[in-house]
């Protein structure tokens, strides 16, 4: 068994005129850095993964993920591309039975979703994962409902925090730290299942059209003639004014005696 200790580093559209966020509804937050630690059964380091990703969706750098993350646009204009970088991670992820480690769901949320823009395959990826914030926030008996954040609970734990927060490496070294510490038989792993969310934009604006031919065509089959323009005229109108309900009743109730 290997846990694969993740995290990961988000990229915004930002729209320097109207001084506001944009985002791309298939995919809000884009991937522009994976790191990873690989801890074998026993919990001892193994293997580290880290790479930048170059960004697609979002070009530039939003400003407040550049003043959180440090990264700049020089960071990832040359880095190698999400498939390129997923695939590797892949590649780092095989082993024996991972199970993939997070702060918090957020991350595996995103990542399923980068994968689905890029429409690459996520049937190998492993499906066991961990939530060690969940696990952390009882550990340190937090109120029910409320997560402990990774600084506060290196804090507390007392451990050495000579590294920068807010890159995925880093990160995922700190998450790390914290499971190495509160880890316990009672921390058993979970199956992550992604559901697609379809983007309210596309329901919003999607708008549906009558397909008339087959509509007249119904008609022609079920008068068995041709329909006169004034009859396919009145067809519509009637199809138009069903759709609106304002002819519906509602039935009368009889009472059994």
């Amino acid at each position: 068994m290997e846990y694969i200790v993740f995290d990961l580093e988000f990229n915004q559209g930002f729209d320097k005129t109207l001084n506001k966020t944009v985002s791309n509804e298939r995919c809000p937050f884009e991937i522009i850095q994976i790191g990873a630690i690989k801890l074998d059964s026993n919990f001892n380091i193994i293997d580290t993964f880290n790479s930048y990703v170059r960004p697609e969706i979002y070009k530039n750098i939003h400003p407040f993920v550049g003043k959180m993350t440090g990264i700049t646009l020089k960071n990832v204009v040359d880095a190698p591309s999400f498939a390129k970088v997923y695939k590797d991670f892949k590649k780092f992820i095989s082993g024996k039975n991972p199970i993939l480690c997070v702060w918090g769901t957020g991350d595996l949320k995103e990542l399923y979703r980068n994968i689905t823009y890029y429409d690459l395959p996520s049937k190998s990826l492993p499906k066991s994962y961990i939530n060690i914030q969940h696990y952390a926030s009882n550990y340190f008996e937090n109120p029910a409902g409320k997560s402990i954040g990774l600084q506060n609970a290196i804090q507390i734990l007392g451990l050495n925090q000579d590294k920068s927060y807010h890159d995925a490496l880093n990160d995922a070294y700190y998450t790390a730290q914290v499971f190495m510490r509160i880890q316990n038989p009672s921390i058993v792993p979970d199956v992550y299942i992604y559901t697609t969310v379809k983007p309210s934009t596309v329901e919003r604006y999607s708008k549906k059209v009558v397909d008339y031919d087959k509509l007249f065509q119904e008609f022609r089959k079920i008068l068995n003639r041709d329909l006169s323009t004034e009859e396919e005229k009145i067809i519509d109108l009637a199809y138009k004014m069903g759709k609106t309900n304002q002819f519906l009743i509602t039935p009368t109730k009889y009472k059994k005696r």
